[in-house]
């Protein structure tokens, strides 16, 4: 079994991108309208749920993604512990656009360039021994990418960094939701695939600490701070920010009037890809208006493990250095089908000692009109509720035996399990058609701690899904 630091030292080498952006600059033609149709129906909804008013009524007029091609760079390859392929690779788009909004009560806003530069992770699995050999691509950001849109005639429009940040926001947040570890985007290569054999657990915990800080809020522009404050020298009262990816943000507690303040404080992240980026906010607190910025730090999971599990930040302040620094520790846990962890000693009550993952992969045998069926599925486990998409009749599906391939995850802490049993109920829009529990003691009884199969959720209908629990153990 390879040592953690084997693990992510591994590579299979740098690749040359030419083949791929070849293919891609031959297919971009039909990228730009299939590109361009999938912002369409995926965006505009959420300009309506998600933005405030007039912003909320923006509608596309006209998308056209350009002629510039995105471009590939830096692709490492590596084989996946699950018989897979892993692809990780630099995308860069500089695409001069023509993308035209609309909405009530303001003037028209047009988009003329699009930058986008992020790392993707591309994982190709299952393998299989038929054309095309490959199951199904997943596609992900590692991290959130950095984006920035170009409006054309941006002097004439009032409030328009306003609006550029509303959209931007609502850009990211759809990519995040769709495409950034842990989420990953799926693309079925063949139309058989077992979505049980595609899915890739993530790879642990990392129970990161944030110990101390040095010399934060320093004088003049360096270290950041209000600028009243540093007029009367006032000592910062800081807390730290910290996150990991699309995950959760956490924050430490404050720290009253200190330049060097201690923290010690821990908090457990679900790693799904060890070039995720840890970033820490460094903030002076302040009851009277806005808190103050003393710096950001960045590093990435694998960075913090190879530096031995410690690792001193320098921080900037509007990207440039200060003298403040912030000093992390980290351990790392990889999941394992072994229950263990789950029967370790109370611990902390944030500690992750587990995961519990459900995957929907479809259903079958849904009964009903089929142009008015609206299938989906819940996943109840104690106070934790998820569910799937909700599928209609179009053409190319089948209603009445949808596929969802989803997957829902819930961290465990220590006392969890065996809890509740996990309900599986089919929906037929909101209204509920039959359900079936799992026992986790079932799931614990079973092959590497995972129960899948066709479950009967009565009325002739079924639904294929799995229960898979994980416990941890640490890296060596």
């Amino acid at each position: 079994m390879s040592s953690i630091v084997e693990t992510l030292t591994a590579s299979g080498g740098p690749e040359s991108p030419g083949f791929l952006n070849d293919l891609v600059t031959q297919l971009w033609p039909n990228i730009r309208v299939a590109g361009a149709q999938m912002i369409r129906d995926i965006a505009q909804p959420m300009f309506a749920t998600t933005m405030p008013a007039p912003l909320n009524t923006l509608v596309f007029e006209k998308i056209d993604l350009g002629e510039v091609p995105i471009h590939f760079s830096k692709v490492d390859v590596h084989k996946t512990e699950s018989a897979g392929i892993k692809l990780d690779l630099d995308l860069d788009w500089d695409g001069k656009c023509d993308i035209e909004l609309n909405a009530s009560m303001m003037p028209k806003i047009g988009v003329e360039h699009v930058k986008v530069r992020g790392r993707l992770s591309v994982l190709l699995c299952p393998l299989i021994n038929v054309m095309p050999l490959i199951g199904a691509a997943q596609v992900a950001f590692i991290n959130p990418p950095y984006l920035k849109l170009e409006f054309t005639d941006a002097a004439h429009v009032a409030n328009i960094d306003v609006i550029e940040k509303a959209i931007r926001k609502i850009i990211l947040s759809i990519i995040s939701s769709m495409a950034v570890l842990p989420n990953r985007f799926l693309l079925k290569l063949d139309a058989s695939n077992d979505f049980f054999k595609t899915y890739q657990h993530p790879l642990g915990v990392l129970r990161l600490t944030v110990e101390s800080g040095s010399k934060l809020g320093g004088k003049g522009g360096e270290g950041g701070g209000g600028f009243l404050k540093r007029l009367v020298r006032d000592v910062p009262d800081c807390y730290v920010k910290v996150n990991l990816s699309a995950e959760a943000e956490w924050r430490t507690a404050t720290a009253k009037n200190s330049r060097h303040p201690e923290w010690n404080e821990t908090a457990d992240f679900v790693v799904s890809d060890f070039d995720q980026n840890i970033e820490v906010d460094v903030q002076d607190e302040d009851t009277a208006r806005a808190d103050d910025d003393i710096g950001l730090g960045t590093t990435t999971v694998k960075q913090l493990l190879l530096e031995g599990g410690r690792q001193e930040l320098r921080l900037a302040h509007k990207e440039q250095p200060t003298d403040g620094r912030l000093t992390l520790r980290g351990q790392f846990f990889k999941f394992v089908p072994d229950a263990k962890s789950f029967s370790g000693g109370e611990g902390p009550s944030g500690e992750i000692v587990g995961l519990m993952t459900v995957l929907v992969a479809s259903a079958l045998g849904v009964r009903g009109d089929r142009h008015a069926l609206k299938p989906n599925v819940k996943v109840t486990w104690g106070e934790h509720a998820f569910r799937t998409a909700i599928k209609s009749d179009a053409p190319g599906a089948d209603v009445e035996n949808p596929s969802f391939d989803q997957v829902f995850k819930v961290s465990l802490k220590a006392g969890m399990v065996p809890g509740p049993p996990v309900r599986i109920a089919l929906l037929d829009g909101e209204v509920e058609n039959g359900s079936v529990e799992v026992a986790l003691e079932d799931v614990l009884s079973s092959e590497n701690l995972a129960l899948q199969k066709s479950f009967d959720v009565g009325g002739g209908a079924t639904v294929r899904a799995a229960v898979w629990l994980r416990g941890t153990t640490p890296a060596n």
